[in-house]
């Protein structure tokens, strides 16, 4: 099974939907919010850099080693950070959940907890994978 193929994850607080250029504009609000992109220990767009990065998660995609998600929270219907399946490796039904990023209000929530399993569900039990890794930085607690 091709595991690039674009789907949208519904769940209570957040609903995964393939990441688009027209996500650009919420997604420089939802740096602003605690100026991530300032933080050392992640790879955080500045606002000026967000459309490169959107291309750049679009077209790994299109190679097939990303699977880039913008992530909305249901409350306000808004992006609010990004997710990917990455690293991936549809031969040996194998990928990693990274390149992760959420604005400062919605971290430390039910949000994350969420989108995570979602990811997992979906890779496990629609997909078939038999290995996920997590990619993350120590100092994300």
């Amino acid at each position: 099974m091709h595991l690039c193929q674009p789907i949208t994850l519904s769940g209570r607080t957040a609903t995964l939907v393939p990441l688009s250029a027209g996500h650009h504009d919420e997604l420089v609000q939802a740096t602003q919010d605690g100026e991530l992109w300032r933080l050392w220990y992640t790879a955080i767009p500045d606002p000026a850099g967000m459309a490169a990065e959107i291309r750049r998660r679009l077209d790994l995609q299109d190679k097939g080693s990303m699977l880039p998600f913008a992530v909305i929270d249901n409350g306000s219907g808004q992006a609010v950070g990004m997710t990917t399946y990455m690293n991936i490796d549809s031969g040996n039904r194998r990928l990693e959940i990274g390149s992760t990023w959420y604005r400062r209000r919605v971290q430390r929530t039910a949000l994350n907890t969420e989108c995570k399993l979602m990811l997992l569900g979906h890779a496990f039990e629609t997909l078939h994978c038999i290995a996920v890794e997590f990619r993350t930085h120590f100092f994300n607690k």
